[in-house]
């Protein structure tokens, strides 16, 4: 945390507390006024999805320090946010909503149907989304990130206005009518992306994949579409895990966003870490942790923008809701932690599912085979291995565990009730995997799924303050309205 930044939060800090010092009633009515007198024209809204307190904390356990005795956290950049707040995420259907009714309550304010986007509970009534409203009514120029998909539903609640999240080239097509300036991150999700690609094209958007291109991009380059030259699963960016120097980051593409955003009117621009979400599902705790840090580095970049733009800035970084049910605690650890094991597995669930893909097209894939790859990208051994990291050697029960996993993918055996509960329809192997080193390092999951955890708000910069306490999903947009002076 550089000088700067730990001033002005020290400053917000005290003046908050100061604040509450004075009573609540007093108190709330003073930052009503500071909230009333703020007029931010950069606003960046970051959102990690499948995102809760278990996702943030164990990104800086993971990065603090693990040794007994001395246990320390390392925070991230926007947990250390002088304003926090939190949010409830259930929707018009469930306490456990997904991400289209949740973006959409971010985005537009309204309680809707899980798997609708941009529309009320009757699935008819449109609601204006703040990207909407501020370059509508306001002339900003508006920006959309996502590292997954960007016809995927929490991206398309910024801009689409539909009954059916997955009607994905319907929502292309809104995508290209938006208008918005600047999109990035993965592809489109559809079976035909290279009719939406001419459709984005014929609306005016130079639509490239070219990394030189895309680095060069400007407040001259006009609308774009930067899709990432280098796609994993579905379409979506690489997991942060499985990326190399080549590789375009969340970071960077937000770097670009605000190179052609940037002008002396306002800008919006929104950023979402999806596959926070999707590592969540697969109970991938490495893969989730170094998404949430990846997502942290794509802040730093707003937070130096913020600095150079003081109280014209304002800054938000939540959830849409919570995946997996994730824990830091596990029954066979006790009260113990061992973070620092997790720092053996080199690549995503996605990842190994292709070195596995690859040697069962070979013939190759025998269970011998197999743990020879485990040891090279998990670090997990056998049991009596000799010379052994300690941590890292699988009891009989676990080695067991991968056996059955083995002899699952094998023969297919993946459709009963017992094995819907240890895999989740994902691949026996690699899931097994990641819930033996997760459990190992004290990590626990609870579901395949999305949970009803509520999700904090992290606010920074003009009219933060009004992100205190806690609300309904739907009041973070409408205190971005209130803020952004638009209706």
């Amino acid at each position: 945390m550089n000088f700067r930044r730990t001033l002005s939060c020290i400053l917000i800090a005290l003046a908050a507390f100061s604040l509450f010092a004075q009573g609540s009633s007093e108190t709330a009515s003073m930052i009503s006024a500071s909230v009333e007198n703020a007029s931010p024209k950069y606003v960046f809204m970051f959102i990690g999805d499948g995102m809760s307190s278990p996702q943030t904390n164990s990104a800086q356990v993971y990065n603090g320090n693990n040794v007994s005795g001395a246990v320390e956290l390392e925070e991230l950049t926007f947990t250390q946010f002088p304003v926090v707040g939190v949010q409830y995420t259930q929707d018009s259907t469930s306490f456990c909503p997904d991400s289209a009714s949740t973006a959409t309550s971010l985005s537009s304010g309204f309680k809707t149907h899980s798997g609708v986007i941009g529309m009320g509970v009757d699935k008819v009534t449109a609601g204006e989304t703040i990207a909407e409203k501020v370059k509508e009514q306001l002339g900003w120029k508006v920006g959309i990130i996502s590292s997954v998909t960007l016809n995927h539903a929490t991206p398309a609640a910024y801009y689409a206005h539909i009954a059916s999240r997955n009607d994905y080239f319907e929502i292309g097509q809104q995508m290209a009518e938006s208008g918005f300036d600047y999109f990035a991150g993965g592809s489109l999700l559809e079976n035909d992306n290279d009719q939406l690609y001419r459709i984005l094209e014929d609306a005016g958007y130079t639509v490239t994949n070219d990394r030189d291109t895309i680095l060069s991009l400007n407040s001259d380059s006009g609308k774009v579409y930067a899709v990432s030259p280098e796609l994993q699963d579905d379409g979506a960016m690489k997991y942060s895990l499985d990326m190399d120097e080549d590789d375009i980051t969340l970071a960077q593409f937000v770097k670009k966003g605000i190179d052609v955003l940037y002008n002396e009117t306002g800008f919006f621009l929104m950023c979402e870490s999806g596959k926070i979400d999707w590592a969540g599902h697969a109970n991938d705790a490495v893969a989730n942790i170094n998404d949430t840090l990846a997502l942290d580095e794509a802040v730093q970049v707003a937070l130096d923008f913020a600095f150079q733009h003081p109280n014209e800035t304002l800054i938000i970084v939540t959830g849409d809701h919570e995946t997996g049910g994730m824990t830091i605690g596990y029954a066979a650890t006790g009260y113990n932690t061992a973070f620092d094991i997790l720092k053996a597995q080199k690549m995503s669930f996605v990842a190994f599912d292709e070195l596995i893909a690859a040697e069962k097209a070979a013939g190759t894939l025998t269970f011998d085979r197999l743990m020879d790859l485990v040891e090279e990208n998990f670090g997990l051994t056998a049991p009596g291995t000799e010379n052994a990291v300690p941590a890292l050697v699988m009891n009989e029960y676990e080695y067991a565990k991968l056996q059955k996993a083995y002899e699952d993918d094998a023969s297919g055996n993946t459709d009963g009730y017992e094995e819907s509960l240890l895999y989740g329809g994902y691949n026996p192997i690699s899931v097994t995997l990641t819930h033996i080193i997760n459990n190992k390092a004290g990590i626990g999951w609870t579901s395949y799924a999305h949970t009803g955890l509520p999700v904090p708000v992290y606010a920074y910069g003009e009219g933060a303050e009004a992100f205190f306490g806690s609300y309904d999903n739907t009041e973070v947009a409408h205190k971005l309205f209130d803020l952004c002076n638009v209706q």
